[in-house]
Order: structure tokens, then C-alpha cells, then sequence
């Protein structure tokens, strides 16, 4: 059975030597992210000990491919088809009466630094950050339960305000603001990486329970219980939830925060969240994200990755497998692997790509023979297949994403495809040399 809590996946880890426990003494003023940003995200760190804190904080959890698959139990190319069969396929959450996130009850007046450690992440960041916090809303009709990770900045005692660049849920916050009514959020930290991954989910394009969606991911009905202070459920074993409400027509200042591509966001005026309750467990274990390392990326890429094979798949249906780079900021670049039938599916691989997913800005196609995870491979059939007059087409001025800084200076992107496949006529003129025998390299070293 896959490990459904946070608990259960790091024993597991650690006793397969996954996990690694940092027992020193950590700043949560920029030393935290220093230690994490080494690895990129990429590695599961274990704080025992934060300054000021007796509660410790793990980081690293799913910036991983092999990892994120190892903790849902398959295999890393299992991902993709995992996810699409868990979007299709949702298992429904089971409500409890209640759980262990209810242990501790905090209510009334409360400080929320007095609580647990709130990160500072970079040099110029205008304060303390939640960035690993997995939010829970209702739709308006109070029928449909979505979650999404939001980032909040501390400001003082219960109150924080927070980021919303989803025009669902902004257009919802508006709904109950023109009513001059509060709307009501959970939000969850220490959790699975398979509920920060279904997240991630579009909302938009599927409009499905994504808690049921990671249930999906695990095999497994996942425990929801009902919150103290607002009508929402939330995970009957994450480690630690807030409680609260954003007022209806009060901003506060936010930003500058380093982001997703690795420059400081824009400062703007954002809405206020007032937090009612904070439950946790005894013993609670605080989670983390460094912003724009692999963990932040790495689950935006996959479920882009999702959208985007089937997308393409519509119009080139012998498309092997898709990648949606680390480098790439985990949304900017794209490489697609085709089963090459006529020429022309390169190029229209890419167009379908552009169509599937307005962030991206540069597309590469290449052949089954290059794996598309390797970035020199790739290289090389861009060095050695492309004829930049004829296998590069550019599509001026077309819309791009607001998180990167050059499409910001006009406010539209150029988009670029390369078709690195080979002519299907000279197939024998670019076959891959090769040697015709397999070895077991420990026999010689």
C-alpha cells in the first residue's frame, strides 16, 4: 500500500536511505532556503532543528521524477499515463468524524509567528513567506471542493494576504466580494507530493476534485475531515492547517517575491486572509517549497506534460512520449518525441503544442531514437538534423505568460518551433551508430 501521509513516506524513505536529516541548527531567514536551494529542491532534507522553533520542517519531497513516481509506488515512466488515468479515473475522499489533524485546536487570538516558523526566502523578498501551502475553496455553489497552492505573505498577528493569479478563483473571490461577503479557505501543509501534484491539475480544463484525483495517484480513498471555523474538509492526516477568510474589499501590498523563473515578481495590491483557526498535529512535521527550485516546477511540468501528449497526440497520433523541461522554467520549453509517418508532423507537432499551452514559447521535435530527457541528445539532433532555413518557422507577437519577464516588456511573445526529425527520405543518412553488444560495466571496473 502507498504511503498516504507525510509520516508514512518519509519512515519509508528514510529507511531506504532516501531521506537525509539536517541536525544542525537552521535560520529560517534565508539559511532554510540556502540548504535547500543546494539541491534544488531536488533532495529530501529533514530539519530537525529551526532557530526559535521546536518543530521540524521538511523540504525537497518532490522535485524528483524518480522520486515523485517512487512515492505513488510505479515506476518514473509510469507518470504521465498515471496522471491521465487519475483525471479520468478519480477515487472520492472518505469524510471522517475526525482525524489527527485536529490533535491541537488554536483559536481566538493568536499570533501566527508564535506558531511555526514562516521562511524568508531570497535578498530582496518584501517579508516572510507560506509558499508550500495547498489551499482548499468551494465553488460558489458550495457543491465543488478545488485545491491550489497559493502563496501568502506573513503580514501580522492572524493575518496574511495572499496571491491569486488564477482567474477562476479570482472571478469566485469577486463573486462574494460584490456581496461584501467573506470567502472562505483551508489550507494544508505536510502532505504527499501526489496532492501537491494533483493540485496542479487545471482546473479550468477538467473542473474535477483534485483531493479525488490524488487518491487516484495512490491507489486509495483518501480520510477528509470536516474544519472548526469554515465549511470546508481538508486532509484528516496533513500535518498542519489554517483556517480562514478572505475579506471582501481590503488589499494590502505584496511583492517584490522571488518567483517561478527565477527574477522578483511585480509588486501589486493583493486581498487580506484572516485566519480563524490553525489545527495540527501533536508532534506536527512543517513543510516547505524553495521557490523556482525543481519541487516548485516539477509538478506544474507533469500535468502540462499530460495535457500536452494529448493534445498533440490529436493531430500527430504517433507521438511517443513529451518533456516539459526543468530549464525551461516548467513551462516556457517543450521537447516532443514522434514516430515519424509523413514529413510535415514535425511542424505540426509544435503548432499543436502552441495551441495546447499558450505559456510555451519554444518547441523541439525529434525522432524515437533521442531521448528527449537528455539535453545534450537533444542538442544533437538540433546540431545535426536542423537546417535552420527550413526546419525553423517563428509565429510573431502571439500571447505568452505573464510570470516571464521578457514577454512582459510588450506584453506578447514570439514562439519558436524547431523540427530536429530527419527527412524520412534519408532515413539511411542519419542512422545512429551504435555497437552491437551489451556489457555489465562492474565486471570491468
Amino acid at each position: 500500500m502507498n504511503p498516504t501521509t507525510l509520516r508514512a513516506l518519509l519512515d519509508n524513505w528514510e529507511q531506504r536511505g532516501l531521506l537525509a536529516r539536517v541536525k544542525k541548527e537552521v535560520d529560517p531567514k534565508y539559511e532554510l532556503g540556502a540548504v535547500i536551494r543546494h539541491f534544488n529542491g531536488a533532495k529530501p532534507l529533514l530539519f530537525e532543528k529551526l532557530k526559535g522553533y521546536n518543530t521540524p520542517m521538511v523540504a525537497g519531497l518532490g522535485g524528483d521524477r524518480g522520486l515523485m513516481a517512487d512515492s505513488m509506488g510505479i515506476m518514473e515512466a509510469e507518470l504521465i499515463p498515471k496522471l491521465i488515468e487519475a483525471i479520468v479515473n478519480p477515487i472520492p475522499t472518505r469524510k471522517l468524524g475526525t482525524g489527527p489533524v485536529h490533535e491541537n485546536v488554536v483559536m481566538g487570538e493568536f499570533d501566527l509567528e508564535d506558531l511555526f516558523p514562516i521562511p524568508t526566502y531570497h535578498a530582496e523578498d518584501s517579508g516572510q513567506y507560506y509558499v508550500a501551502g495547498v489551499m482548499v475553496v468551494k465553488d460558489i455553489t458550495g457543491k465543488k471542493r478545488y485545491t491550489s497552492i497559493r502563496r501568502m505573505q506573513f503580514l501580522e498577528a492572524n493575518r496574511t494576504n495572499i496571491l491569486i493569479t488564477s482567474p477562476e478563483l479570482f472571478s469566485q473571490y469577486e463573486y462574494f466580494e460584490e456581496r461584501n461577503e467573506p470567502m472562505e479557505i483551508a489550507v494544508m501543509f505536510g502532505v504527499v507530493p501526489a496532492v501537491i501534484l494533483s493540485s496542479q491539475v487545471s482546473t479550468h480544463l477538467y473542473h474535477t476534485d483534485k483531493l479525488d484525483i490524488a487518491g487516484a495517484l495512490l491507489g486509495q480513498s483518501l480520510d477528509v475531515v470536516q474544519c472548526k471555523t469554515v465549511d470546508l474538509e481538508v486532509l484528516a492526516e496533513a500535518e498542519i492547517v489554517f483556517e480562514g477568510k478572505m475579506l471582501p474589499h481590503i488589499r494590502e501590498t505584496e511583492g517584490p517575491f522571488g518567483e517561478l523563473a527565477g527574477y522578483y515578481g511585480t509588486i501589486s495590491q493583493q486581498p487580506i486572509v484572516e485566519i480563524t483557526a490553525v489545527t495540527y498535529r501533536n508532534n506536527a512535521i512543517n513543510q516547505t517549497i524553495f521557490p523556482s527550485s525543481y519541487e516548485e516546477r516539477l509538478p506544474m511540468a507533469l500535468v502540462r506534460e499530460a495535457t500536452l501528449l494529448g493534445t498533440v497526440r490529436q493531430v500527430v497520433p504517433k507521438v511517443k512520449a513529451v518533456h516539459i523541461t526543468m530549464g525551461g522554467v516548467a513551462r516556457y520549453h517543450a521537447v516532443i518525441q514522434i514516430e515519424k509517418q509523413s514529413d510535415g508532423d514535425g511542424k505540426q507537432a509544435a503548432l499543436a503544442a502552441f495551441a495546447s499551452d499558450k505559456d510555451l514559447k519554444h518547441v523541439v521535435v525529434v525522432d524515437e531514437d533521442v531521448n528527449i530527457w537528455n539535453s545534450d541528445d537533444v542538442e544533437w539532433a538540433i546540431a545535426t538534423r536542423v537546417q535552420a532555413d527550413q526546419d525553423i518557422f517563428i509565429v510573431p507577437g502571439a500571447k505568452g505568460s505573464p510570470l516571464e519577464s521578457s514577454h512582459n516588456l510588450r506584453g506578447v511573445s514570439a514562439k519558436m518551433g524547431i523540427d530536429a526529425t530527419y527527412p524520412l527520405t534519408h532515413a539511411k543518412d542519419f542512422k545512429r551508430t551504435s555497437v552491437p553488444i551489451k556489457i555489465d560495466i562492474a565486471q570491468y571496473l
